[in-house]
């Protein structure tokens, strides 16, 4: 038998508080939304509960059709019936909704990138840092390691940009996503979130930096 605990009051109340003053004005929205759902682009973000893409950009329900994971990975391209959650989600994404734009966007003071130059500088394996799955997942982003400058201002912003580079490079290896490029139906884009600044940046192709917006 499924186990469930109660919901927290405290998140009953504001359901109910959301219901009765917000919803109002949103009725028509959400109609709408009930019929499906056409996003303007696919975001990749973290987990990091900071992190809201949603809000950065000010767009309703509906806008994003949002993915998130451990440190905003994508995963080397690898055919097989495993469990794929990230790359099911870009497959339906790219494949049925159509999405002109895919965005990978990495963020300040994130844990997963932490974890992961910390494995790299100790020479820890996956399997030895302290979490089942964790370790294992962010051996995505062990190759970005070493990208950072040697003479890098702050080793970890490097890392979590350098991520967002792999992941960039790693979707090109997904035969839908390269077909699409080429087609001309989508565009992909590397964004870094600064929390604390509430500053945006996006890579330059032809600079190779990344810009703020």
């Amino acid at each position: 038998m499924a186990h469930s605990s109660p919901l927290p009051a405290s998140l009953i109340a504001r359901f109910n508080t959301w219901k009765q003053e917000h919803l109002p004005a949103k009725a028509e929205l959400f109609a709408d939304l009930a019929s499906g759902q056409n996003p303007m682009a696919m975001v990749i973000s973290c987990c990091d509960s900071r992190v809201q893409s949603t809000e950065i950009f000010d767009v309703p329900a509906g806008s994003f059709f949002i993915h998130r994971n451990i440190a905003n990975l994508v995963p080397p391209y690898q055919a097989g019936g495993d469990a794929h959650g990230t790359a099911s989600a870009l497959e339906y994404a790219v494949k049925a909704l159509k999405v002109p734009h895919l965005i990978i966007m990495g963020h300040s003071a994130c844990g997963g990138v932490q974890a992961c130059y910390d494995m790299c500088e100790n020479d820890v394996a996956a399997a030895d840092a302290g979490f089942e799955f964790v370790g294992h997942w962010l051996e995505n982003l062990r190759p970005a390691y070493k990208q950072i400058p040697v003479d890098a201002d702050d080793p970890l912003v490097e890392l979590g940009r350098q991520g967002v580079l792999a992941s960039l490079e790693n979707l090109m290896d997904y035969p839908f996503i390269k077909d699409a490029v080429a087609q001309g139906g989508l565009q992909l884009h590397g964004l870094w979130h600064d929390i604390g600044a509430a500053e945006l940046y996006a890579h330059n192709s032809e600079s190779g930096a990344f810009e703020p917006l």
